[in-house]
């Protein structure tokens, strides 16, 4: 067992290197991690080699090994945070220090919990490292575009199992507070090592996460501490501005509370921000206006596909309240020449998405004008992306997208190969979904152009398509004149 030996005092070792604990642990931590593997023996040898990552594939290899779990990757997810729970305080301890860091400064605060659940591996940066990112030319600047390659895919044999497995009702989403120290099943993540930090905002608990995936620097969520549904209001407004005021370098926004044009979970209230500036945030400005009833703020119509207002003030209660009065307008709304139906019959098709950051002493809030009506032409939604794009994307525009920043799905990165070797002139077999799309690479592609570049800006462009196909007023003549309309009633 020397080799287990090794790679305990390596994860000890690298643990107190990323200041999860002191020297002082070391026998405790060593004890219970031996307790975890069922060994009553320890040895003194030298440390093995290996980052963090590999220091706990050794370990769950081991595991494996000695019978202590089955050789699948959620098994080996679960046991490893397992491990690193070893490492943590309780939830109690590391809000104590949370809270002791944020009287130096909000920034200070959350670089010490961005560390840490970087460190405990909730954060498993090694996966995140494997995602393909780049910057594309598009009509409104450079967009972000993002291949996700940190979901790694499940073997047929989990897969068959999640067909069978009954439902989880504890915890009872994937954002509950109940996860928090979760073990994990095979429908489940593991949670063991998971740590969130209660928040009061707006006269209400809140919790403050990391994503796991971090689909952007310090993406954080922050969710209601009850298990309620997504619904957009005047407190939505004041509980995103109130975040912003609580954290300056953070920017918050919610996704829409309707189908097709929101985010995946529409089952628990919730709103993701962080530390990075998206394609939205460096938006020109189309013109300017005034509402009515609100002198002291500033509002403009931005540069963007989606259609967007800036609203920005001194004053955090004037733009919460300048953003319901766009919302409460904006949800009964139709323009039919403009394909905007507000409701079928009782059923609402209007909200928006929107988008809080403090700017040079403003609050600022970012209004998105969103509608999820259908059409026999586009059944999936008429401000979705449409049926030429979905080869490229055709799951929700939700928030992140929004902002410029696409997720696209792994299987892309060999199809994109592919296309590129059809380019070359090579034999290849181009998927039927890109068929359509090669032949118009083809009349625009010379072979003197860098192919690597050349794909990534025509990525860029049928994202730029996405994002206009979901905007309701489109930014032609025709349909600025149309969004002039809706914000003269403003």
């Amino acid at each position: 067992m020397t080799h287990l030996f090794a790679h305990i005092n390596k994860l000890i070792a690298l643990s107190i290197q990323n200041e999860l604990i002191t020297p002082r642990d070391t026998i405790y931590v060593r004890n219970r991690l031996l307790a975890l593997f069922n060994e009553e023996e320890y040895e003194e040898t030298e440390l093995a080699s290996g980052d963090l990552y590999e220091t706990l594939e050794h370990l769950a290899t081991l595991a494996v090994q000695k019978g202590l779990i089955e050789d699948s990757l959620y098994a080996k997810d679960i046991f490893t945070s397992t491990l690193m729970d070893t490492f943590l305080p309780l939830p109690s301890l590391i809000e104590e220090k949370f809270f002791k860091a944020y009287e130096k400064s909000p920034q200070a605060a959350t670089n010490y919990f961005y560390k840490l659940s970087q460190a405990a591996n909730y954060i498993k940066m090694s996966r995140i490292a494997k995602n393909v990112f780049f910057k594309a030319n598009s009509p409104y600047g450079a967009i972000d575009i993002t291949i996700n390659l940190s979901k790694p895919e499940k073997d047929p044999k989990e897969i068959a199992r999640l067909k069978t497995a009954p439902p989880n009702k504890y915890p009872s989403c994937l954002l509950c507070i109940e996860n928090e120290g979760y073990a994990g099943t095979i429908k489940l993540p593991d949670r063991a090592n998971h740590r969130t930090i209660g928040l009061t905002i707006n006269k209400r608990n809140w919790r403050l996460q990391y994503s796991p995936y971090l689909y952007y620097n310090e993406h954080c969520i922050l969710l209601s501490e009850t298990h309620e549904p997504m619904k957009l209001s005047k407190d939505s407004f004041y509980n995103l501005l109130g975040f912003v005021k609580q954290f300056p370098h953070y920017f918050i926004g919610s996704n829409a509370d309707l189908p097709i044009v929101g985010g995946s979970i529409l089952a628990h209230e919730h709103y993701q921000g962080g530390c990075y500036k998206f394609p939205i945030h460096h938006a020109t400005t189309l013109w300017e206006f005034q509402m009515k009833g609100f002198p002291d703020v500033t509002c403009k119509v931005l540069n963007w596909p989606l259609s967007t207002i800036e609203l920005s003030s001194p004053h955090l209660e004037a733009v919460a309240e300048a953003t319901d009065a766009i919302y409460q307008k904006w949800m009964y709304y139709s323009d039919e020449e403009a394909d905007i139906l507000s409701h079928t019959e009782d059923v609402r098709h209007n909200t928006i998405t929107p988008i809080a950051e403090q700017c040079d002493g403003n609050y600022v809030m970012k209004v998105v004008l969103r509608n999820n009506r259908t059409s026999p032409e586009h059944p999936l939604g008429i401000f979705h992306p449409h049926s030429d794009v979905q080869h490229i994307k055709k799951e929700n525009i939700g928030l992140i997208e929004v902002m410029g920043l696409a997720i696209l799905p792994g299987r892309l990165l060999e199809e994109l190969e592919v296309i590129k070797n059809e380019l070359k002139g090579e034999a290849v077999t181009v998927a039927d979904h890109h068929l359509t799309w090669v032949e118009e690479l083809k009349k625009t592609y010379s072979s003197n152009e860098d192919l690597d570049l050349f794909m990534q800006n025509a990525l860029g462009a049928k994202f730029s398509r996405v994002l206009e196909d979901a905007g309701v007023f489109k930014l032609t003549e025709v349909g600025l004149i149309h969004f002039k309309h809706f914000i003269e009633t403003l």
